[in-house]
């Protein structure tokens, strides 16, 4: 007998391996996508995609129904079209001006190719394409394409069309094949190319479409007719086969979601803030009386009211969050010093955080004229502050002895500590994003905050971005200023603006010259203004007068010598990069000349004229375009020509940069925040979900409830991300 037959058979061990958890919209996009697209999820989580919901706002660029396969005779100018077609011959020409990835080669490439339906021929061409795309193209004698017909020099033409190379010309169509009669493009995100976001989003079990819980109260989905939220994405995803009218009412139910869930977390962050008890910081009358008669002016009527709000805030029990708006020159520094009197006499510290040095530094000189030298201590502390110096400067944070302390990014890092930091002013808010606000009023408990901005908001902006802060608004300017003009200058008109600054000069006047960047980049086009070159041009124009270059690279002694020459006048024409933008102010200088002014932002080149006409000399401003530029660009430049206002430009502003990002560290537009909701286009629709919002808070509303316990638990909301 075999031995081996009375031996007892082993049980067999039972898997301890856990089968995966079921996929839910809750789980991470780890679970979700596997460890083999850890890249891929690395990029997305950065930018605040975390879980498979959080795919769901990544809408689809566009959603196109296909075409059948047809003959050239049928293509129409501005329509999809599929053809099929053999390849006569290639033309491929390196472009020198544009580089890929690794600086690597890119071409544009032009094919003449025959109709395999019919006798015509067509161009289709392929611009910056990879040297791959050339290969492919040149290696294929069949090939489907699909793309949007136009017409170019009378002769249609298919510029960048998705192709597929044949093995024959009967093989199957592989668009019909592939997209399944829908082609579905989403946006490149993070960098992940819109086919990757495709087959993520293809990934989403149907289950899971079917199955995407509510969120917005019940009585305001069944009051205002609007559709399931699962059905709304269905449709917005193409999950289900879109019609106009579905389109429509989708796209109505989310740019309401999306403005009604913003404003459950702005009521959430304006109460997180306001929670802290704060320390009460008041005055006498006669104190405050003699501190605001040290200015040359009285306080206008809006300065007055300003000053009421603020006064109010900082003897309050919680903390002050106030946003004080107005125009250049319009006087909220005056507001921002007062306050910080107010808190200095009471024994607390105060911090007022600049986007640049050179704001920075003016502050501080300005400062130190308002201020008692022998009663207060005040410090500037800057990135390029000696670091034996920023050790003093700490210590005596920390022990209390400096009263005022002034800096740029310096004041938010971990090694600047505040025996009681009473108050955090932050100058223009718009260059700082509102984790940077946050870490630098959690240096203390119950910090007051003030923030300055001459970037007026917009009323739709207030109500989403600012809506946590009170906002103070100062309109009416200080008498005697005379205010600026300004003029678009073209090729005809430069030699007369040459004229005129020189006529400026001979007055004893001084004028500032701005530029968009300080060298010359070889990538860059050739009309591209750079600092190196507009200031030997300069010098050469104005050859009896003293020309300078000023830019942020410069070390701070050499910026701060800079300032000091330009306002004693010992410098006549300043050319500068806009680190002059905010906080300059040399009241002789009454000229404002912006080269290449298309490179700004509407409210940059409002910011960058307020420099001027801010005494009892006119200012003039000057939009500088040497070279022909864009009809667009011309009609963004003609906003700021014909408005002084604003909050107009503001608006209009808006409207080309987007809103940011509400609540993550980005404040000049996200690739994933507002993919429908627009605040300047669905203004009556955000007014609408705030009122909704706040009834529905003030009633308890128990599904209200819920959400304000769901987001009460994202830290985005309240700290940095």
């Amino acid at each position: 007998m075999n031995s081996s037959t009375n031996k007892a058979e082993k049980p067999k061990k039972l898997s301890t391996k856990k089968a995966p958890a079921p996929l839910e919209w809750a789980s991470t996009l780890e679970a979700f996508l596997g460890i083999a697209n850890h890249k891929s999820i690395e990029k997305l989580n950065t930018i605040g995609i975390k879980e498979v919901q959080d795919l769901l706002w990544v809408f689809p660029l566009r959603v196109i129904e296909l075409p059948p396969l047809r003959s050239f005779e049928f293509v129409e100018e501005g329509r999809i079209f599929i053809g099929r077609a053999k390849i006569l011959n290639v033309q491929a020409k390196p472009n020198f001006r544009a580089k890929g990835r690794g600086r690597v080669m890119l071409y544009n490439i032009m094919v003449h190719a025959q109709d395999l339906l019919s006798d015509k021929i067509l161009s289709l061409k392929w611009f910056n394409s990879y040297g791959s795309i050339t290969q492919k193209i040149s290696k294929a004698t069949f090939i489907e394409f699909m793309g949007e017909a136009s017409i170019f020099q009378g002769q249609i033409q298919f510029t960048n069309p998705d192709f597929f190379q044949l093995e024959s010309p009967d093989s199957e169509s592989p668009f019909v094949t592939v997209s399944n009669e829908l082609k579905i493009q989403y946006p490149t995100v993070n960098t992940i190319a819109g086919v990757h976001m495709k087959k993520f989003m293809d990934r989403i079990p149907l289950a899971l479409w079917n199955n995407i819980p509510e969120t917005l109260p019940g009585t305001i989905v069944k009051e205002k007719g609007f559709l399931s939220l699962s059905e709304s994405f269905k449709v917005i995803h193409a999950k289900v086969k879109p019609t106009p009218e579905l389109e429509a009412r989708a796209e109505s139910r989310l740019i309401y979601e999306e403005f009604f869930e913003d404003q459950i977390k702005i009521y959430l962050r304006r109460q997180y803030f306001k929670k802290p008890p704060a320390h009460s910081y008041k005055v006498t009358e006669e104190l405050y009386n003699n501190f605001c008669a040290r200015y040359p002016y009285t306080l206008t009527k809006d300065q007055d009211k300003t000053m009421s709000e603020v006064r109010q805030d900082l003897a309050g029990a919680h903390p002050m969050m106030r946003l004080v708006q107005g125009d250049v020159g319009c006087g909220k520094t005056t507001i921002a010093m007062i306050a910080a009197m107010i808190v200095i006499e009471n024994g607390a510290q105060v911090a007022l955080m600049c986007p640049t040095e050179a704001l920075a530094m003016q502050h501080f000189v300005s400062s130190k004229e308002l201020f008692d030298e022998n009663k207060y201590n005040i410090r500037l502390v800057l990135g390029s502050t000696p670091a034996k110096e920023k050790k003093i400067i700490q210590k005596e944070l920390e022990d209390g002895t400096i009263d005022f302390i002034i800096g740029t990014h310096s004041l938010i890092q971990d090694t600047i500590k505040f025996k009681e930091l009473g108050l955090a002013i932050i100058d223009e808010q718009h260059k700082f994003g509102v984790d940077q606000r946050i870490r630098l009023t959690s240096k203390s408990v119950g910090t007051h905050c003030l923030i300055m901005s001459a970037t007026p908001i917009p009323r739709s902006l207030s109500l989403t971005q600012y809506g946590d802060l009170d906002i103070s608004s100062i309109k009416v300017m200080p008498s005697g200023r005379k205010g600026h003009k300004t003029r678009i200058v073209t090729q005809e008109s430069y030699q007369q603006f040459l004229s005129f600054i020189l006529t400026r000069l001979s007055l004893d006047e001084q004028i500032y010259v701005v530029v968009p960047a300080i060298n010359e980049n070889l990538e860059s086009e050739q009309d591209f203004h750079n600092l190196v070159t507009v200031l030997e041009r300069f010098k050469k124009y104005f050859p009896d007068h003293k020309v300078e270059g000023l830019h942020g690279q410069m070390k701070s002694d050499e910026k701060a010598q800079m300032f000091k020459d330009f306002k004693n006048h010992k410098i006549d024409i300043l050319v500068s990069t806009s680190v002059i933008e905010v906080g300059i102010n040399v009241l002789n200088a009454t000229v404002m000349a912006i080269m290449n002014p298309e490179r700004f932002g509407l409210s940059s080149l409002h910011q960058l004229r307020g420099r001027v006409g801010r005494g009892d000399k006119p200012g003039f401003c000057f939009l500088v375009n040497d070279k022909p530029i864009s009809a667009l660009s011309m009609e963004r430049l003609k906003v700021i020509e014909g408005n002084t206002d604003g909050f107009k430009i503001a608006e209009e502003d808006l409207k080309i940069r987007g809103e940011g990002d509400l609540f993550g560290t980005d404040q000049s537009g996200s690739q994933n925040q507002k993919r429908l909701a627009n605040i300047i286009l669905h203004a009556d629709v955000l007014n609408e979900a705030r009122t909704d919002a706040l009834a529905l808070i003030e009633k308890k509303d128990p599904d209200i409830q819920k959400l304000l316990s769901k987001f009460s638990g994202d830290e985005r909301i309240f700290t940095t991300v």
